[in-house]
């Protein structure tokens, strides 16, 4: 299935004004987010946007009112930054922003929630069980079994996250992943792991991930080279349709808007899975919206364009 986004339009860059690109923070995802948002901002200079870059401090009320910008480009991955608190900041201060409104945002944040809700909307999710303690480690073991997933509730890149397939590992992991807060256990979907990005009411091209790691984890996603990434994906064209109508079903359910991603397994029956929503995603040399925006059609530079172009249509797109 051939997929084709459209170009943004030619006056978009002077449009859009003086642009921040705000980055860093204080989450445990700040290396990252410094690094995709030197790519946005890059790619908006090369696009001919008057864009500069602001790492975003303890103080971030003050950065924020001080900005001078037209809009902002929010490439702040992870707690502070992509769970609605930014947002909310920039909306009470009336600066247009990328990325879903205060609500989405903070729902899709947290793991648990999302899955609630998109199990509400009859959208295929794995079966999860909360980890609030060491009774409930135990109670894991009779109610879900084994093998799971153990994952901090409220970060993202796979930090904190392990998996479990004996109960002797199980609560070295939950005590690994409470040191970044809230805890939950996922059941182990055996199968592929696909992602798909959006931009609009679009879905971008699907992208197949295959890692020679135990699974997808931060290594494989920034720093190794040996991860396998087919772009479109190898399935048939019946096959991405349906993922095509799940993604769109969770971005109603969720109700996140203007660019994100929804990640998912596919397992050995050929059934896919949402596993999460993300409403920053990546956008480093190792990322996936610039992989997907590619097989588009879109370039960098036109990618972010793109996405920043939803910021010129006014209170309609602030969710």
């Amino acid at each position: 299935m051939s997929i084709v986004l459209q170009k943004p339009s030619p006056d978009t860059a002077a449009k859009c004004g003086r642009v921040a690109v705000l980055m860093g923070g204080q989450s445990a995802e700040r290396e990252v987010s410094l690094k995709s948002g030197n790519a946005v901002y890059q790619a908006l200079l090369a696009a001919g946007v008057d864009a500069f870059p602001v790492d975003l401090q303890a103080h971030a009320f003050h950065q924020l009112a001080d900005l001078e910008a037209d809009r902002v480009f929010n490439v702040l991955h992870g707690r502070g930054g992509e769970d609605g608190t930014i947002r909310a900041l920039l909306d009470f201060l009336d600066i247009p922003s990328t990325g879903s409104g205060v609500c989405a945002a903070a729902l899709t944040m947290d793991k648990v929630l999302t899955k609630k809700v998109i199990r509400c909307s009859g959208i295929p999710t794995p079966d999860f069980i909360e980890l609030r303690n060491e009774a409930d480690c135990e109670r894991l073991l009779g109610d879900l079994g084994l093998p799971v997933f153990v994952k901090p509730v409220l970060e993202g890149s796979s930090i904190g996250m392990t998996p479990v397939h004996h109960e002797s590992e199980l609560l070295s992991a939950w005590k690994s992943a409470r040191s970044f807060g809230a805890v939950f256990a996922e059941q182990f979907i055996d199968g592929t792991e696909y992602t798909a990005g959006f931009i609009g009411g679009e879905v971008m091209p699907l992208i197949k991930l295959e890692t020679p790691h135990e699974f997808y984890d931060y290594d494989a996603k920034y720093l190794a080279d040996d991860t396998i990434y087919t772009c479109p994906s190898d399935l048939d064209d019946d096959s991405v349709a349906a993922i095509n109508e799940m993604v769109l079903e969770t971005i109603r359910a969720t109700g996140v808007s203007d660019w994100g991603r929804v990640d998912l397994m596919m397992d050995k029956e050929q059934r896919p899975w949402v596993i999460e929503v993300n409403t920053v995603p990546g956008m480093t040399d190792h990322s996936l919206i610039p992989m997907a925006g590619r097989a588009a059609g879109l370039e960098m530079p036109e990618l972010v364009v793109k996405i920043l172009e939803a910021t010129l249509a006014g209170d309609d797109s602030n969710g």
